[in-house]
C-alpha cells in the first residue's frame, strides 16, 4: 500500500460518509499496523511546492550530507561511474555502494562528464541542494517508483544521448533537458496509477482535470524545486521559461497513455525519412522518444536486473489493488494478485508496449550495438516469462485434475517437498 494514499486519507472522498468514515477508520489502522509512528503525514501529494511552500522558508534543512565526488566515494563505485555508458550497468549496487544517493551521485557526474557545469556556469553547491530535493521528492516505499527508478532511467537516458544518430546534432541545453527530465520524470510518485486518483477523487485529478494528472504532477513539482534552489535563477528569464516548458513537454510525453500518438508520428517520420535535427522541434520530438524508452527499458536490460524490477513494479500494481479491495472499489486491471501473474503482465507489457517502441528506436538509431543488445534482451527475456507462465499454467492444471490423491501418491508428493 502506497503510505502516501495512508498519510493523505482527507484527499480520498466518496459519495458515502460511511464510505469516508471507513477510509478513516481504515487508514488509521494501517497506519499503526503498517507504517508506524515515523512516517506521520510527511509527505503531501499536492502542489504545495508550485506555490512557495518552501521546505527552505521553513527552516528545514536536507539531510543528505554535501560530499565531493572523487574524495568521499568508495572505489567501487568510482569504477562503476567510469562505465556509466555500458548498458549492463548494475543500478541496484550503485545505490547500495552510495548508501541510497544514486540519483544525486549519477547526476553530479553526469552533468561534469558532459560539461554542463562549466557551460552554463552552475554552482555545484547549488546544483547538489536541488538534485537532493529530487531525491527526496521520491517515495522510497514505493517498490517501483521511486528514487533508484529515476536513476535507472536517467543512465538509459545517458546511453540513448550518446548514440551518434543523435549525438551529433545535441546541444548543451538538449543534453541537460534529456538528463534533468529523466531524473524528474516521478518525482513525488504516489504508487497508484492515474485511474486510481480519478476515481477517489483526489484533489490532483481535479486540479489537472484528468488529464496526464501525475505527470503534470511531476512537472510542476520539478519547476517548484527548481524556482526554489535557484539553480538556474543566473541565466535570463526567457531562458529558464524556455527550459521550464519544454521540462514538461518532456515529462508529459512519458504518460503511457498518449504511447500509439508518439509511436505513429514516429513511424510516420521514418517512413517519410523527413526527420531532420538540425531543427530544434525534430530533435524534441527525438528527445521524447529517447525519455519514452528510457522510461520502459526494464524489459531491455540483463534478465537479472529485469526480473528484479518486474517483480517491483508488479508489487506496486498489488498494493494498489490491495487498496482498492480496502476500500471497497474495483480493482484496476494488472492490480489483481490472485488473477494477475508477473508473467502475464510482463508479456503483455513487453508485446504492446515495449517491442513497439524498440523496434522504431533501433530503426532511428540504425541498429546500432547497443539497440542491437537491447532488443536481444527483450527477445530472451520475453521468451523466460513465456517459460515461466507455461510453468504456472501446467502446475495449475495439475493441481485442478489431482482430485483426491492416494496414500502412496501424498507420501510421494511429500517426498518431492522435502529439502
Amino acid at each position: 500500500m502506497s503510505c502516501l494514499m495512508v498519510e493523505r486519507c482527507g484527499e480520498i472522498s466518496f459519495d458515502s460518509p460511511d464510505q469516508n468514515a471507513k477510509c478513516v477508520r481504515m487508514l488509521d489502522t494501517t497506519l499503526s499496523g503498517e507504517i508506524g509512528t515515523k512516517k506521520k503525514v510527511k509527505r503531501l501529494l499536492s502542489f504545495q511546492r508550485y506555490f512557495h511552500a518552501s521546505r527552505l522558508l521553513r527552516g528545514i534543512i536536507p539531510q543528505a550530507s554535501l560530499y565531493l565526488l572523487d574524495e568521499d566515494y568508495l572505489g567501487q563505485a568510482r569504477h562503476m561511474l567510469s562505465k556509466v555508458g555500458t548498458w549492463d550497468f548494475d543500478i541496484f549496487l550503485f545505490d547500495r555502494l552510495t548508501n541510497g544517493n544514486s540519483l544525486v551521485t549519477l547526476l553530479c557526474h553526469l552533468f561534469n562528464v558532459h560539461g554542463l557545469i562549466h557551460h552554463f556556469q552552475l554552482d555545484m553547491v547549488t546544483l547538489h541542494r536541488f538534485l537532493v530535493m529530487v531525491q527526496e521528492d521520491y517515495h522510497s516505499q514505493n517498490p517501483y517508483h521511486n528514487a533508484v527508478h529515476a536513476a535507472d532511467v536517467t543512465q538509459a537516458m545517458h546511453c540513448y544521448l550518446r548514440e551518434p544518430k543523435l549525438a551529433n546534432f545535441l546541444t548543451p541545453s538538449d543534453i541537460m533537458l534529456g538528463l534533468l527530465a529523466a531524473a524528474a520524470h516521478d518525482v513525488d510518485h504516489p504508487g497508484v496509477n492515474q485511474p486510481f486518483l480519478i476515481k477517489t477523487k483526489h484533489h490532483l485529478a481535479s486540479l489537472y482535470q484528468n488529464v496526464s494528472v501525475l505527470e503534470n504532477h511531476h512537472w510542476r513539482s520539478t519547476i517548484g524545486m527548481l524556482r526554489e534552489s535557484r539553480l538556474l535563477a543566473h541565466l535570463p528569464k526567457e531562458v529558464t521559461q524556455d527550459i521550464e516548458q519544454q521540462l514538461g513537454s518532456l515529462i508529459l510525453a512519458t504518460d503511457i497513455n498518449r504511447q500509439n500518438e508518439f509511436l505513429i508520428r514516429l513511424k510516420s517520420h521514418l517512413d517519410n525519412q523527413d526527420l531532420r535535427l538540425e531543427d530544434t522541434r525534430d530533435r524534441h520530438f527525438m528527445l521524447q522518444i529517447a525519455l519514452k524508452c528510457a522510461d520502459i527499458c526494464n524489459p531491455c536490460r540483463l534478465w537479472e536486473l529485469s526480473k528484479q524490477w518486474s517483480e517491483r513494479v508488479c508489487e506496486e500494481f498489488y498494493r494498489q489493488g490491495d487498496l482498492e479491495q480496502k476500500f471497497e472499489l474495483e480493482i484496476s486491471p494488472l492490480c489483481n494478485q490472485q488473477k494477475d501473474t508477473i508473467p502475464s503482465i510482463q508479456i503483455g507489457f513487453m508485446t504492446y508496449i515495449v517491442e513497439p517502441l524498440f523496434e522504431k528506436w533501433a530503426q532511428f538509431t540504425g541498429d546500432t550495438p547497443l539497440s542491437e543488445n537491447m532488443l536481444n534482451h527483450l527477445r530472451r527475456n520475453k521468451a523466460k516469462w513465456r517459460s515461466l507462465l507455461h510453468k504456472q499454467h501446467s502446475s495449475s492444471r495439475s493441481n485442478d485434475h489431482s482430485g483426491q490423491v492416494t496414500g502412496s501418491q501424498e507420501q510421494t508428493l511429500n517426498e518431492e517437498e522435502t529439502p
